[in-house]
């Protein structure tokens, strides 16, 4: 019987938890603005991984790309810092990346909710 959780998952959920952290705590940034940590995919090897953010103002494209240009600029402090928190024989390579996965599902659910609303509506008369 496989583990529920193998070790690159454990560590994946481990380093979001710090980064959320870290953004929250040590990156003092006025160009940032309030970041979210939605989801961290770590390679099997634990040496590389992707951490997918999401804005406060997520309908300006360029508030999503400064955010990820001043995310991946500070990546190197942000490492140190996961470094110092985590033991880990190898930290990993972290790059930043845009989630649109929470944009496309309220653009999604809002569909359904307006199918359903003309549904209703057609039924009624």
């Amino acid at each position: 019987m496989a583990k529920a959780f193998n070790r690159s998952s454990r560590v994946g959920h481990e380093l979001q938890k710090e980064i959320a952290i870290i953004l929250q705590r040590e990156i003092k940034d006025p160009r940032l603005g309030m970041v979210t940590v939605s989801g961290v995919d770590i390679s099997r090897d634990l040496s590389y991984a992707k951490v997918f953010v999401t804005f406060l103002n997520d309908d300006d494209p360029q508030v999503i790309e400064q955010g990820l240009n001043v995310l991946n600029d500070a990546k190197g402090y942000i490492r140190t810092l996961i470094g110092k928190a985590m033991r880990l024989r190898i930290i990993p390579e972290i790059k930043f990346f845009y989630d649109e996965s929470l944009v496309k599902g309220m653009q999604m659910s809002s569909l359904v909710s307006d199918v359903i609303k003309q549904d209703n509506e057609r039924h009624k008369d």
